[in-house]
């Protein structure tokens, strides 16, 4: 019994190498900038080399490995290679202040700092006597990846499904970045589960622009599409027209962006021109996606759908298929097939359908703990559920829908508001072209509703013109009562609207 569960063990962990077994010429990773693809089979020389090095260089398991680059195949490469001597990748978001990177590097201690050249410039300025880099542009790094076949087999060592395979750190708006520790489970999991939930096959083909130092980037498609042996196209910056002409060029299935791409998309004259391959589907993430996005695809008849997840849930959770999607705009849908849902009252009790309550979740996908934070990861993790802090209904046909962050709900003389309701309302303004709701604080209501609104390019609006379009379809506690044109909204470094900032313009 115990060899079989050994061996179980095994296959979880060392699941990489058998699919490079069995798609060893299947195409597995492109660049987009320069064209060059790898085989699988070549995909594996270059994991397994990169992991001799590390063992040569005295990695230990446990011991962290942080990356400094772009888009790049070195994330595949180098997240597997920690994962097979039981080391920890931590991806780094470039797009941080030195100071907030070096917060980082404190409390991770890595070992080892492999940095793309592309970043040189954001690793100079950091406590280079504390950490050992390895610069991708030099000599030692392009011996690594010659494809030598003198390298024996890699030191067998014991690894745990529970055991780091990679940390991601959150964007820290509300305080220091926090550390999520994601398990070999937890990613194998994640993998699985969306496989199976999403019917994602080896004929999948996926672009990836959104940062692999986020959770969206590596986890959301790159590593189910490579678990399936389908092939990941690897880009660096996102251009609208040019990110068109490559979903239809390279015959893409699968496509994860965020709605500020959706809303370049369609907002490019090219969109309505372009004619997109039927086998193509859009997948939004990362923030709640405006309804106007919804109707723009739609309007072409392309399938569209929105995802809810975070770095500490996979982070894919729900399942829906784009045909309920276009009749039901803004579900994310049922509960994927490896994992389970409530909602919850501030009391720990289900809520009915229809009700608002906290989302918790439960499955092997799940993050193992905020890394050194014991008394957080307590808070939020609780007998095995995972309590989201956001909020969410479900219909009486078993699909949900993100309602908000339960701490951004706006209490105003004792009537709850959400954001997102405000802020979807907002963007059917034919003159509105983004805009964001916040509670602000007030002696006399406790919290009163804020927002910040761009307008069209060449638009002018006044703020009574717009709480008289708002008074006709939504109630008047939840009419902004300040308003405030700006010319765009603060986001952070991922493109998440920043809510904290926000607030702060109003004070």
């Amino acid at each position: 019994m115990l060899l079989e569960v050994e061996t179980a063990m095994n296959s979880v962990i060392n699941w990489m190498e058998s699919r490079c077994l069995l798609s060893a010429e299947h195409r597995a990773v492109i660049d987009s900038e320069t064209g060059e693809s790898w085989t699988y089979s070549q995909l594996w020389q270059g994991i397994n080399n990169m992991a001799h090095y590390l063992t040569i260089v005295g990695i230990q398991p446990g011991d962290r490995v942080a990356l400094l680059a772009p888009n790049h195949r070195v994330y595949v490469d180098l997240l597997f290679a920690c994962g097979r001597i039981g080391a920890v990748l931590v991806p780094l978001n470039w797009k941080l202040a030195t100071q907030e990177m070096n917060y980082i590097l404190e409390d991770c201690t890595p070992k080892l700092i492999v940095v793309h050249p592309d970043l040189s410039d954001v690793a100079a300025p950091l406590k280079s006597e504390s950490w050992n880099f390895l610069h991708m542009d030099s000599e030692a790094y392009r011996l690594l990846m010659q494809p030598l076949s003198g390298n024996g087999p890699i030191k067998q060592v014991s690894i745990e499904l529970t055991h780091p395979l990679a940390i991601i750190y959150t964007g820290g708006t509300t305080g220091h970045p926090k550390g999520v520790v994601l398990s070999h489970q937890s990613i194998f999991w994640n993998a699985t589960n969306t496989i199976a939930s999403w019917n994602l096959t080896e004929s999948d083909v996926t672009p990836t622009y959104l940062p692999m130092f986020h959770t969206g980037g590596l986890n959301a498609l790159s590593i189910p599409v490579l678990m399936a042996g389908g092939s990941v196209i690897i880009a660096r910056q996102f251009d609208p027209i040019q990110s068109m002409e490559l979903l239809i060029q390279a015959r893409c299935t699968i496509v994860l962006m965020v709605p500020t791409m959706y809303h370049m998309l369609i907002q490019s004259p090219e969109f309505d021109r372009f004619h997109f391959p039927k086998s193509l589907t859009f997948l939004s993430g990362g923030a709640p996606c405006p309804l106007t996005i919804y109707e723009a695809f739609a309007a072409k008849g392309l399938a569209f759908k929105e995802g809810y997840g975070g770095t500490e849930t996979g982070p894919n959770n729900f399942c829906v298929h784009p045909d309920q999607a276009r009749r039901k705009p803004g579900t994310v849908g049922k509960s994927m097939l490896f994992g389970d849902v409530r909602l919850v009252d501030d009391k720990g009790s289900n809520v009915s359908i229809g009700e608002i309550g906290e989302l918790v979740l439960k499955g092997g996908h799940l993050f193992e703990s905020y890394w050194r934070q014991p008394d957080l990861t307590r808070h939020v993790k609780r007998d095995g559920w995972f309590y989201t802090g956001d909020l969410c209904r479900q219909d009486e046909d078993g699909d949900y829908y993100i309602v908000g962050r339960k701490k951004d709900m706006i209490i105003t003389g004792g009537e709850n508001v959400y954001p997102l309701e405000v802020e979807q309302f907002l963007h059917r303004h034919p003159d509105i072209e983004d805009a964001a709701v916040v509670g602000v604080p007030d002696a006399k209501w406790g919290e009163i509703v804020a927002a910040l609104v761009v307008l069209k390019e060449g638009i002018t609006l006044t703020e009574e013109e717009l709480r008289q379009y708002c008074s006709q379809a939504i109630a008047k506690y939840k009419v902004p009562k300040y308003i405030r044109f700006v010319e765009h909204l603060p986001k952070t470094t991922v493109g998440k609207l920043d809510k904290k900032r926000i607030v702060q313009s109003f004070q």
